[in-house]
């Protein structure tokens, strides 16, 4: 409540930095808000000054104090108290705020002008050019401006790279980056430069450069979990699958251990550059997996990869994971890479078909039948395919004009229905022709739930994603049952499902093999060769084509569909087509003659 004086203003100033150090050096949290002591501190040196600045911004005030107070011994400490600003402005990214105080601070056009003819970055070169003031003896300081000028200059490259990296300037984040990683920081900070670098590098098209920075990352500290992720995300993109399993399982490990408390590299340092730098993009290029996350990617790894045994071992510690009430810590946000889990369960079932587990598959499908019946509507009705939106909202995806209480219905209903389809395709297996025709007709029975409003034909690419997946299903049940019906003798029964699932996606190559054997066992055999004609004379191209939008397009639908891709597969492709061919030149043989 003192009125400010001039004589003791450097040792209140010099009280405000050290006790802002302490507040700062105490935080374990990043830096938020306004620095409200500075703005007071810069108001007792204009109140000293005989000038007010009540009404002005503390940018304002900052202007106003270093072009108006010349006072030689207050020089040092504004300038101190000016570097303590600067980490609250970088810790809200206010990088022109920042640079325009070091202007400010730098007060020499000279060195503004070798800045504009060399095209250094303007914020580095003139932190780097700030003439830290001597220290008074008289006056000690808890930590001399010196070392916080480093961490600003680290922390403003840092910033300044990630802010480059977001917007997609890689070489110009590249430099600012690697400019960061000789600063004056952390080990943690260190190796999160190196991750954003790797980053960085793989976006620039350069995966093996990448994977050199996230090595250093690791050896500069080993709890970098997230450099580890990133490790094993760049070897799935070079297809080095028993080196990304590699990382993974390690990443596991290492999560399912408390890690040690990480000491600190400066232990005199109260400001650090982990105070400064928290930006959104940061936190997505370091974010922590959580350990049921990892198990999850190893078990879907292994099961695209075809490695069934292993895939099923961590499906059901997934599971376990589960069944001990740790769902609640499975993240589901926009970054993770966890499905539903009705789909994980609908994935372990595949893994457990494959590995011949088979009663164990059909229970796990019935879990999930049980589990979706009552969310599902009797009738649900949508269009077909999106509907445009004259004004569409921004960022919204093709399925935008489904509502959303609408969509959960249809993915509840597509668990379902191939939960039954998984159950008709495990009793196929068996041999049980029976038990399968019914699993197959019950599913195909839950699609009817669905009134699908439209024209008959959509393209594939107008249709709602939810859509395709339930048509999708269909038609795959359609052909499991049809094929059920051939091996009974049921021939027309199985022709009927065929025509059906090829009105549901025309050309499918599975659903017209199968027609031309249904046919062919019907003695129909005149249709059954012009239908073959029709299908395999087709261009290369269209038959290339065909295969990338209809069935063999695995990449298309949910992993858990996928085994049921392979195991609709028309299985006698090369005897149906001698047949046919033998059919084709004795009657052309007999039309000769």
């Amino acid at each position: 409540g003192l009125p400010a004086a001039l004589p003791t203003l450097p040792l209140e100033l010099t009280v405000l930095y050290n006790s802002l150090l302490f507040t700062l050096g105490a935080s374990d949290s990043a830096i938020e808000g306004e620095a409200e002591g500075i703005h007071q501190g810069l108001l007792r040196v204009l109140e000293a000054c005989g000038t007010s600045g009540q009404d002005l911004s503390t940018e304002e005030l900052w202007q106003k104090v270093l072009q108006e107070v010349k006072m030689k011994d207050l020089q040092a400490p504004l300038h101190r108290l000016g570097a303590l600003q600067a980490a609250w402005w970088l810790a809200a990214s206010r990088l022109g705020s920042t640079t325009s105080l070091f202007r400010l601070l730098s007060n020499t056009e000279d060195l503004r002008r070798a800045h504009c003819s060399n095209g250094e970055n303007e914020l580095l070169f003139l932190l780097k050019a700030w003439q830290v003031p001597p220290e008074d003896a008289s006056l000690p300081l808890v930590q001399s401006a010196e070392d916080v000028k480093e961490v600003l200059c680290t922390a403003a490259a840092f910033l300044q790279g990630l802010q480059e990296l977001e917007a997609g300037n890689f070489p110009a984040a590249l430099s600012l980056l690697q400019e960061a990683t000789g600063g004056f920081c952390s080990k943690t900070i260190l190796a999160q430069i190196y991750t954003c670098l790797s980053c960085c590098a793989q976006r620039m098209g350069k995966p093996q450069t990448a994977l050199q920075h996230l090595r250093r990352a690791l050896q500069v500290d080993f709890q970098c979990l997230p450099a580890l992720s990133h490790v094993a995300a760049l070897y799935r993109e070079l297809g080095e699958t028993d080196a990304e399993l590699q990382s993974l399982s390690l990443l596991y490990e290492a999560l399912e251990k408390k890690p040690p408390v990480a000491a600190c590299s400066s232990p005199y340092s109260l400001i650090r550059t982990e105070l400064l730098v928290h930006t959104a993009i940061l936190s997505s290029l370091l974010r922590h997996r959580h350990p049921s996350e990892v198990k999850y990617l190893l078990a879907q790894r292994c099961l695209q990869d075809g490695r069934v045994a292993n895939a099923v071992e961590h499906y059901l510690d997934f599971l376990a994971l589960l069944q001990e009430g740790l769902q609640q810590q499975v993240p589901l946000d926009g970054d993770s890479a966890m499905p539903r889990i009705p789909e994980v369960f609908l994935e372990a079932a595949c893994a457990l078909k494959q590995a011949g587990r088979h009663q164990d598959a059909i229970t796990m499908c019935e879990d999930v039948i049980s589990q979706t019946t009552d969310l599902i509507p009797r009738m649900i009705r949508v269009e077909k395919r999106v509907e445009q939106l004259e004004c569409p909202l921004p960022g919204a995806g093709p399925a935008s004009g489904l509502p959303s209480q609408k969509k959960e219905s249809l993915r509840c209903l597509a668990w379902r229905a191939a939960g039954f389809l998984h159950q008709g395709w495990t009793w196929a297996t068996l041999g049980k022709n029976k038990e399968a025709v019914t699993q197959f007709s019950r599913c195909l029975n839950d699609l009817l739930r669905v009134q699908l409003h439209g024209s008959a034909v959509e393209p594939a690419e107008s249709l709602l994603p939810e859509v395709k997946v339930l048509q999708k299903i269909r038609l795959l049940s359609l052909i499991g049952r049809g094929a059920q019906f051939l091996e009974q003798g049921k021939c027309k029964e199985a022709l009927l499902d065929f025509q059906h699932g090829l009105q549901i996606s025309p050309g499918d190559p599975a659903a017209a093999s199968y027609l031309v054997q249904a046919l062919w066992e019907l003695n129909r055999k005149q249709e059954a060769a012009a239908y073959w004609q029709k299908f395999y004379q087709s261009s290369p191209g269209e038959d290339e084509q065909q295969e990338r939008c209809g069935t063999f397009s695995f990449r298309s639908f949910p992993l858990y569909l996928v085994s049921c891709v392979r195991q609709a597969t028309f299985p006698h492709s090369e005897s149906l087509s001698r047949s046919i061919q033998d059919y084709l030149r004795i009657t052309s043989q007999e039309s000769s003659s």
